[in-house]
């Protein structure tokens, strides 16, 4: 049987363009994140080979599950009524949240490419 932790890639993200990268600044209580796909190797985004979405957790130390901090879908790549890449539209796999906790953990990023699927990442606070 496969399990769906199973199907999550990971990598190096300076050398693998399909893995979230994460940068956290906290300030007291208030944490700010920023997710990618692509930082430093770009990513394509057209309609046959994009980013889909981006995930972001707060797994607090010590709690047994994470918190879900949003899922962000990016649904334009260049597709329109004309057809494939005709369009000048195109969403960029880029995210900002801003959460607050008392609490250190880890942020964890989670991506889906529509050709290569789930990839992940993570961060400690």
């Amino acid at each position: 049987m496969t399990k769906i932790k199973d199907m999550y890639r990971t990598d190096e993200w300076k050398t693998e363009k399909h893995v979230p990268v994460i940068d956290v600044e906290k300030k007291g209580e208030k944490v700010k994140v920023k997710a990618s796909v692509g930082k430093e190797i770009s990513h394509p985004n057209e309609t046959k080979h994009h980013i889909r979405w981006i995930e972001l957790y707060f797994k607090p130390e010590g709690d047994e599950y994470p918190y879900q901090l949003g899922k962000y879908e990016f649904t334009a790549h260049g597709e329109s009524a004309e057809g494939p890449d005709t369009s000048t539209i195109y969403t960029e796999p880029k995210v900002v949240s801003t959460f607050e906790t008392e609490k250190n953990g880890t942020v964890i990023a989670n991506s889906y490419c529509n050709i290569h699927g789930l990839w992940t990442n993570e961060k400690k606070l």
